[in-house]
C-alpha cells in the first residue's frame, strides 16, 4: 500500500463550513485528473483509488489532496530546473505563483458568493 506521504487519519473528517462539498464520485474524477497531471511531470502514481487494482483504502478526496501536493512539488522542481538563475526561480515560485493563485481564487469566487436564484417574479 502506497502511503502517499500523508498521515490524514481522522483530521480529514473535520470539514470547515466553507469547504467545497462534492460526492465521492466527483472527488474520484478530480483525483484521476490530478493523477494524470502528476504522472506527466513527475514519478508515476499508483492506481489506488477506491475500486482500482491497487486500492489503498483512502477516500478519493484524500487522493486529491495528496496528489495535488505531488503536482505542486513536481512543478516547483521544474521551476528550479528551468530557471536560468536562482533569483528567477524565486520570482516564479513566489510572486508569480501567488499572482496565479489569486487569479484562480477570483475565478472561483463569483460562483461561491453568488446569491441563490430567486423564484419570485419581477414586479
Amino acid at each position: 500500500m502506497d502511503d502517499h506521504g500523508d498521515n490524514f487519519g481522522r483530521r480529514l473528517e473535520e470539514q470547515h463550513p466553507g469547504a467545497v462539498q462534492r460526492t465521492e464520485e466527483e472527488w474520484k474524477q478530480i483525483a484521476r485528473h490530478v493523477r494524470h497531471a502528476a504522472n506527466k511531470i513527475g514519478p508515476a502514481l499508483p492506481l489506488c483509488l477506491p475500486g482500482e487494482s491497487q486500492e489503498c483504502g483512502r477516500t478519493a478526496q484524500q487522493h486529491v489532496l495528496a496528489w495535488s501536493a505531488a503536482v505542486k512539488a513536481a512543478a516547483h522542481h521544474l521551476i528550479e530546473q528551468a530557471a536560468p538563475t536562482p533569483a528567477r526561480a524565486a520570482h516564479v515560485a513566489g510572486p508569480l505563483y501567488q499572482s496565479r493563485l489569486t487569479e484562480l481564487r477570483a475565478h472561483d469566487a463569483p460562483a461561491a458568493s453568488a446569491p441563490p436564484h430567486s423564484t419570485k417574479a419581477p414586479t
